[in-house]
């Protein structure tokens, strides 16, 4: 059984990079307080730090 992270995001994308913008909705987030539910994978990980500031994340 694999773990699961539970990655909510807390910041709005308003000024942000573009590249920020398309990592957080291949995360599959639209709104500000949504949630997702994903597999703790090495490529998730990689996408939380590149917009750590903007994410909230804890085990699910």
């Amino acid at each position: 059984m694999s773990k699961k992270l539970e990655i909510t995001l807390t910041r709005s994308l308003i000024g942000s990079k573009e590249a920020q913008k398309r990592t957080v909705e291949a995360l599959g987030l639209k709104k500000i307080r949504q949630s997702v539910v994903l597999e703790d994978t090495a490529s998730v990980r990689g996408m939380i730090n590149k917009v750590s500031h903007l994410v909230a994340v804890k085990e699910a």
